[in-house]
């Protein structure tokens, strides 16, 4: 947690800031890379704060605007999603090229290493990552010289550990810091003896150790009604569950909309009804198995833009193995053939910018938003994750958008080529 989210992190922006201590005969006016300066610095802070309502509020605390806050108690949570989630995104044209190059092989080392399953390739795939990284450090930063010896932090070195300890030990999100500190939080919430509270906080603990041990002698002592679902959800299964809001009355499909549910459901019943206009109940929202909620732009956009935290967008993983991501317009479900269907009409985004995938290490997947003219319909199930598909200022396609995922979600696999995907798409 400390050497990725605050170690790591304060190093990099020094340097990009130029605010590390400039020892004789260096001279500052050779650091290429301190681009973060007076009116890029604040632009680039405003681009930070700007990305908030793109971001799914299962991403917890969004990273503030760092021109303005980052003296203020900015938060390790803040910094992982900064740096490491919209950074490759938001630091493109902004960054030397050289150094935005170097700085997506840590991102994407560290993406691999914050997932809870790690294959055995992805792991020497991250250490090579590393390795790379921390030579180019040296090379780029340092250049070998004893006045810029002060570059070379002990948080460097240490990330030549942090695969090898992955082998060792298993996923740093199993025993990292976060743990921790969320339990000495909520023991200080149950504190309400102000007189004394550190007896009080004893006391707490070993409550709560007690209990814990109770339940792990007696299982049925820690069933609880956490897995009841609300008020009219539909359990689909798998770990999928359908939410309200939904309409009270089958809502007529037309348009584009409605010609391409038609279409699905021709193809599926093997029946033509042309110039029929279907009729659905539109569900709002999905609980995925790992417990982000995918919303719906039916809902969302009678929201204010400033007061969303979109959670709409999601990562699709279709039949023939390809990864690609849409945004959903509303959930439904249609009977085929005896069996009630769980559906998404989505809208899918563009195939990425190949070029500048393979540029940034697989980091940045950079897509156009397509509207209405990339309706398709997938099941439910095929839904991994919700993401955040962040406007991206820099790129010379206007509307184009990056991907964000929360870390910790498995890493999408983005050598996976498209057969109707190049460099020119």
């Amino acid at each position: 947690m400390h050497l990725i989210s605050l170690n790591l992190t304060d190093l990099l922006l020094s340097l990009w800031r130029g605010t590390l201590d400039c020892n004789a005969p260096d001279d500052r006016s050779t650091w290429d890379w301190a681009v973060l300066r007076g009116d890029v610095w604040r632009a680039h802070g405003k681009t930070v704060a700007d990305a908030t309502p793109y971001l799914p509020g299962s991403f917890d605390r969004p990273p503030r605007n760092p021109a303005e806050k980052i003296s203020s108690g900015y938060k390790a949570w803040e910094y992982l999603l900064y740096i490491f989630a919209l950074g490759p995104g938001i630091f493109y044209g902004v960054l030397p090229d050289k150094y935005w190059r170097h700085f997506c092989l840590l991102v994407m080392a560290v993406r691999i290493l914050h997932q809870r399953r790690i294959s055995r390739d992805q792991l020497l795939h991250a250490h090579e990552l590393m390795l790379e990284f921390i030579l180019n450090f040296e090379l780029l930063y340092y250049q070998r010289k004893e006045s810029r010896l002060h570059f070379c932090r002990p948080s460097i070195h240490a990330l030549l550990h942090l695969a090898p300890e992955v082998a060792r030990v298993g996923p740093g999100v199993y025993y990292t810091q976060w743990t921790m500190e969320r339990t000495i939080g909520n023991l200080g919430e149950e504190i309400h003896q102000p007189s004394n509270p550190f007896a009080n906080l004893s006391q707490r603990g070993v409550r709560r150790s007690q209990v814990n041990a109770l339940k792990a002698m007696v299982p049925d002592l820690g069933s609880d009604n956490s897995d009841s679902l609300p008020h009219g959800a539909i359990d689909l299964g798998d770990g999928y569950v359908l939410l309200r809001a939904k309409d009270e009355r089958a809502h007529t499909a037309t348009g584009a909309q409605g010609a391409i549910i038609r279409s699905y459901l021709e193809q599926a019943l093997g029946e033509s009804a042309p110039g029929w206009n279907p009729r659905v109940i539109r569900w709002a929202r999905l609980r995925l198995p790992n417990g982000q909620i995918a919303r719906s732009a039916w809902k969302e956009n009678l929201r204010a833009h400033r007061s969303l935290r979109m959670a709409r967008n999601v990562k699709i993983a279709f039949d023939d193995g390809t990864l690609q991501y849409g945004e959903v317009q509303y959930f439904f479900r249609a009977f085929i053939r005896g069996f009630q269907k769980p559906l998404a009409l989505v809208s899918l985004y563009s195939p990425p910018d190949m070029e500048l995938l393979h540029q940034s290490h697989d980091t940045v997947w950079a897509c156009r938003y397509q509207g209405m003219g990339s309706l398709h319909i997938i099941d439910v199930q095929s839904i991994l994750s919700v993401v955040g598909m962040i406007p991206m200022p820099h790129h010379p396609v206007p509307n184009t958008r990056f991907v964000a995922e929360k870390l910790g979600l498995d890493v999408a696999d983005l050598d996976v080529d498209h057969p109707d995907w190049d460099v020119q798409s």
